[in-house]
């Protein structure tokens, strides 16, 4: 049998026939098929198959996939972000106007009122009055307005977790977000509530004595001049005119 060439020996190993799981590109074509979970126990494999999991954009590319996202802007605070594609890491961005409610947004995007509570961290329907946005639960019934969207990853100051925010009003939409914006988020909280402390102990203790939440707290006190007992007298009232004012539908 002839022995071939050095010359064609030299040609065959440049062509190259590698295995399929050598080529990084054959590897992100089928690491792309695995849903998020999946995704984060192949990167477990070695360290090519790590390399190539961990990608921004293949990570990316699994969280938004279930609910055909275009776009998911923005760095998380922790990777485990990605790994939980449920409805719950979505969110629309509702700025508040004149005559909102919590019942007339409930009503407006087909969600529960407890639902939007939960989500903004409130305790109370009075803790509409003191914020500039609210963000609103995807519903279950109409998941396809994420479809073909572009979301932004945002720590909300006040519901206090980590979301996939929808703009759906382009005019308040943020031009990007990103790791760094969140520490700058977290410190200038911080920075505030250092300077407020009197402020901030007269909200604390209005949240343990009548159980409500910052932004409840700081409209009554507000309302009465900082004056903490004033203040939970207004709120008794109100609570009371709403018990009756519900004892008579």
């Amino acid at each position: 049998m002839e022995k071939p060439s050095s010359s064609s020996a030299t040609t065959a190993a440049a062509a190259g026939v590698s295995s399929p799981m050598s080529s990084s590109d054959t590897l992100r074509s089928i690491l792309q098929l695995l849903q998020p979970a999946d995704l984060a126990r192949a990167a477990c494999v070695c360290r090519e198959w790590r390399a190539v999991a961990s990608e921004r954009e293949m990570r990316e590319g699994a969280f938004r996939k279930p609910w055909r996202v275009r776009r998911v802007l923005g760095e998380p605070s922790s990777p485990a972000f990605w790994r939980s594609p449920d409805r719950g890491r979505f969110a629309i961005s509702h700025r508040l106007r004149c005559g909102d409610s919590l019942a007339s947004l409930a009503l407006s995007y087909s969600v529960q009122m407890i639902d939007i509570r939960r989500l903004n961290n409130m305790m109370s329907d009075h803790g509409i009055y003191l914020r500039e946005r609210l963000l609103i639960p995807i519903s279950s019934s109409k998941p396809d307005v994420l479809f073909n969207s572009t979301c932004y990853i945002e720590l909300d100051a006040h519901a206090r977790r980590e979301v996939a925010v929808l703009y759906l009003d382009d005019s308040h939409r943020p031009q990007g977000y990103s790791k760094n914006d969140h520490k700058a988020d977290v410190a200038s909280s911080a920075t505030a509530a250092g300077r407020g402390g009197r402020r901030r102990f007269l909200v604390e203790s209005m949240k343990r004595s009548m159980q409500v939440d910052d932004g409840t707290a700081e409209y009554y006190l507000s309302a009465s001049n900082g004056d903490l007992r004033a203040a939970m007298q207004r709120l008794n009232e109100d609570l009371s005119w709403e018990q009756q004012r519900t004892a008579l539908r």
